[in-house]
């Protein structure tokens, strides 16, 4: 299933300015455009990993915190 950036912020329970910044601070992947024109497409699991930042977040991890658990869930 794919989605606008505004459905991804409103599965997250962010805003969608917050997600632009996730993906300025390098936390959140920002999709290609297809054809090089258009809306951009975010997957649920692009959804699950804005969730897991947010949840963190309210736990007291830091971003840059954030980031390196991220890190290591990608390898």
């Amino acid at each position: 299933m794919s989605m606008t950036i505004t459905k991804l912020a409103a599965a997250g329970g962010v805003g969608v300015e917050t997600v632009r910044y996730y993906q300025r601070r390098g936390l959140l992947i920002e999709p290609a455009r297809p054809g090089g024109t258009g809306f951009r497409n975010y997957s649920e699991n692009d959804a699950r990993r804005l969730r897991f930042r947010r949840q963190a977040q309210a736990a007291g991890f830091t971003l840059d915190q954030i980031g390196e658990l991220l890190a290591l869930d990608a390898t």
